[in-house]
């Protein structure tokens, strides 16, 4: 049966008119870029297929553009409309936080740090810079590392927050695992960072850790 042919209300396009994107499974969002299917197979099938054999959708749309269009089922074509959707999210999220933006909402540093390093195979640890009215000066990826750690050398973050002129400082850093938990290790590098900073009065106002889900904020859990 052709989508067409389906109840109005199951159909993915009529569904987000009327409920909204949020009430889309992972499938039909997908098979709204591809437009059409595969031979014998509505766009909702293919998508499926899709993610039972490269997802889940994180792990599916991760990909590069070139990997992305060697997928049966999407093609260069398809595979540009998903990495540009993909891009304009990054971009409006981005938005909130450019230069010069006050940082009202601690929760949108999180979102950032996590749509920046929770991709990544390998430990990055990321510095946001903020004046003193908790404005983005900037944003730096300051330590790269491995599968499972990153070493952080906090005269090297103050040094960055003096050439900045940062008052103040978010960071954070991902588990590739994908286990947000925070480390002893997390824990100590924190103590360390905050007690460098405070030498050159710079206030270091969280660490996120990003993995699966929600990043872990280590203020939120009085850790700071």
């Amino acid at each position: 049966m052709h989508i067409r042919d389906w109840p109005e209300s199951e159909r993915p396009r009529e569904k987000l008119l009327a409920r909204g994107s949020g009430a889309l499974s992972d499938a039909e969002l997908v098979a709204l870029f591809l437009g059409s299917g595969t031979r014998g197979r509505d766009a909702v099938a293919t998508a499926r297929e899709l993610l039972a054999a490269h997802g889940p959708l994180r792990t599916l749309l991760e990909r590069t553009p070139a990997a992305l269009a060697d997928l049966h089922g999407i093609g260069p074509a398809r595979a540009c409309t998903l990495a540009a959707a993909l891009e304009i999210g990054q971009r409006v999220l981005a938005a909130d936080l450019e230069r010069g933006v006050a940082l009202h909402d601690p929760a949108s540093a999180g979102r950032y740090f996590t749509q920046r390093l929770r991709g990544l195979q390998h430990e990055v640890f990321a510095a946001m810079f903020l004046d003193t009215r908790h404005r983005v000066i900037a944003f730096e990826e300051l330590f790269r590392g491995t599968l499972d750690g990153a070493e952080v050398h906090p005269r090297e973050v103050a040094r960055r927050a003096l050439a900045h002129n940062a008052a103040a400082l978010i960071v954070g850093h991902n588990h590739p695992s994908g286990n947000p938990e925070p480390s002893a290790a997390d824990r100590a590098v924190t103590t360390r960072l905050k007690q460098a900073l405070a030498l050159v009065d710079v206030r270091l106002l969280d660490h996120f850790v990003v993995g699966d889900g929600p990043p872990v904020s280590m203020a939120a859990r009085g850790w700071m």
